[in-house]
């Protein structure tokens, strides 16, 4: 990325908090007035013709002003943007609908997930990447000769059960052997550690010639599989179609199935990819051909037992990337406080936000009082 003057950023600032403003190119005339660059709008043109060439800029039409392009959200994000500071009534909404919400994480992801979407106006997702589940307790009912019941209890306090009807006849007592075996030797592990030889020896100790054994593993991977997958859930889809951007119903459309596929939200970053606590996506640096014309802005959060997830939202390029980072980074903590003590979760200050190579400091509470203050 070619190094420009301190004029060249400031008016490239310029240009972008207006386009964010406003969804409309902007052009010299309205930047000579606005920039307090101090010069004359022949030079605004030169300076804005210089960065369309260097690749900062573009202009959709000869007439028109100037838009800002993926390299030049980058530069802006990376160094020319303004660290947003929250206001006490922003902060009280988040601690308010954070506190108190000691719940199971499925649902509290959920509420994370739509408050983010209230507060952005735009889009959100959240994941909850889940710790490697064991079970704590096999149970199989014997129902009659072709049938029997599996129960099994997790470690997540979960249930999982299955109907199993055979094409032969089993006895009784067969069964309770089994359930027997299994409570004995495979009660907490995980599930890499259902092994072939583990299994085989399961069959060994029943006498098992039928699949009987087999039957009940499977299912316990199965359950154990699922339980592991990580929670990926998307709201506030219909925030889309209130944006100049997404005027196209087709295109709106579009993104929001892609959007409201779990795999697909699986597939962005997650936690661990963070070089910071924040993550800003800007465009093509987005690898879902999907998201090539949108931005996305991830916060991690840690959910406790060394797992973390993300929640973030999804927009146009033209996002006001500092204030929405800053808002998502102070649900995240007040997540991962929730999540650590299942108590009051409302923050005592900032951390610190990092959107780029650069750490980049959030004030304190105390300085966010002095400027309400002052406000």
């Amino acid at each position: 990325m070619a190094e420009i003057s301190e004029r060249k950023k400031k008016l490239l600032a310029a240009v972008i908090d207006e386009y964010i403003a406003t969804a409309e190119p902007v052009g010299s005339k309205l930047l000579a007035e606005k920039a307090g660059l101090h010069v004359s709008s022949a030079t605004i043109r030169n300076e804005l013709a210089e960065l369309t060439g260097l690749g900062y800029l573009e202009q959709p039409h000869t007439s028109a002003g100037r838009v800002p392009t993926a390299m030049g959200y980058r530069l802006y994000v990376n160094e020319l943007m303004e660290r947003h500071r929250l206001s006490m009534e922003e902060t009280e909404q988040i601690n308010e609908n954070l506190r108190g919400k000691a719940k199971q994480l499925d649902q509290m992801i959920r509420d994370v997930g739509q408050l983010a979407a209230d507060l952005t106006d735009y889009p959100a997702l959240t994941t909850a990447a889940r710790s490697r589940d064991t079970v704590e307790r096999f149970d199989l009912i014997y129902v009659d000769a072709n049938t029997f019941i599996i129960v099994l209890l997790l470690g997540s306090d979960k249930v999982r059960n299955k109907l199993v009807r055979l094409p032969f006849s089993v006895e009784q007592g067969t069964v309770v052997k089994l359930c027997t075996v299994f409570n004995a030797n495979f009660r907490g592990l995980t599930e890499a550690e259902y092994t072939p030889e583990r299994i085989a020896a399961a069959e060994r100790a029943v006498n098992d010639t039928m699949g009987l054994t087999a039957a009940v593993a499977g299912f316990a991977m199965e359950s154990l599989s699922e339980s592991h997958s990580a929670q990926a859930v998307f709201t506030g889809g219909a925030k889309l179609l209130r944006l100049p951007e997404f005027r196209d119903p087709d295109k709106a459309h579009e993104l929001m199935n892609f959007l409201s596929d779990a795999e697909h939200l699986n597939a962005l970053p997650g936690a661990e990819s963070f070089g910071s606590d924040v993550k800003v996506l800007i465009g093509p640096e987005n690898v879902a051909e999907e998201l090539r014309d949108s931005s996305v802005i991830l916060a991690k959060y840690d959910a406790g037992d060394g797992m973390q997830g993300v929640i973030g939202v999804v927009g146009p390029t033209r996002m006001d990337y500092s204030k929405i980072a800053a808002k998502l980074s102070y649900i995240a903590e007040g997540l991962s406080r929730a999540l650590a003590t299942g108590q009051d979760s409302a923050l005592p200050g900032f951390g610190k936000l990092m959107i780029s190579e650069k750490p980049n400091r959030l004030p304190e509470q105390s300085e966010m009082k002095e400027t309400a203050k002052d406000g």
